[in-house]
C-alpha cells in the first residue's frame, strides 16, 4: 500500500504510474476535495479538518510493507517508527539512519523562522526533483514488497 499525504503533493501522477505498474494499492488522504477514481486500486480519504487529521490517519495505518509519500517530517518519524518505507516529494528518502538529523534540521529552521533570522522559502519544485521522486518510489516499493513478502 501507498499512502499519501496528499494535500499539496505535487506528485500524484507519477505515484499512480508507479502503482499501477507494480499492481500497488494506494490511498490518497487530505483534509480537502480530491478528483475521483474508477480504479479499484486507488482509494480517497477525507479527514476531519482538525490540525495534523490526515497525519494522524496514516500513522495509525502505515507499517512494514506499506510506503508514504509525505514531506511533512513529524510524520515520516512517525512513519519510519513504525516501519513503514518513506520518501518526499523530492525523492528524499527518510530512514533509521537519517530521520533523527531531519527532524532536528526541521526543528532548527522553524526557530530561525520564528525568530526573524530566515525567511524560509522553499526551492521551486524542478524536474529534476520530478525525476528523483519517481526513481526513489520504484526503490521503496520494491524494498516495501520484498518486507511484506510480496515479491522476491
Amino acid at each position: 500500500m501507498i499512502y499519501v499525504d496528499a494535500d499539496a503533493c505535487p506528485v500524484k501522477p507519477e505515484i499512480l504510474k508507479v502503482a499501477e505498474r507494480l499492481g500497488v494499492e494506494v490511498t490518497f488522504v487530505a483534509n480537502s476535495g480530491l478528483r475521483p477514481s474508477r480504479d479499484p486500486m486507488i482509494k480517497n480519504v477525507i479527514v476531519s479538518g482538525k490540525f495534523d487529521a490526515a497525519d494522524d490517519w496514516i500513522a495509525e495505518r502505515a507499517g512494514t510493507g506499506d510506503v508514504v509519500v509525505t514531506a511533512d517530517v513529524p510524520l515520516a518519524v512517525r512513519c519510519v517508527a513504525n516501519g513503514a518505507q518513506v520518501t518526499g516529494p523530492t525523492g528524499r528518502i527518510f530512514d533509521e539512519t537519517n530521520i533523527g538529523m531531519a527532524s532536528a534540521m526541521r526543528d532548527l529552521g522553524a526557530h530561525l523562522r520564528e525568530t526573524g533570522e530566515s525567511k524560509g522559502y522553499n526551492a521551486a519544485f524542478t524536474q529534476k526533483d520530478r525525476s528523483a521522486f519517481l526513481s526513489a518510489l520504484d526503490v521503496l516499493c520494491r524494498r516495501a514488497m520484498r518486507a511484506d513478502g510480496s515479491a522476491g
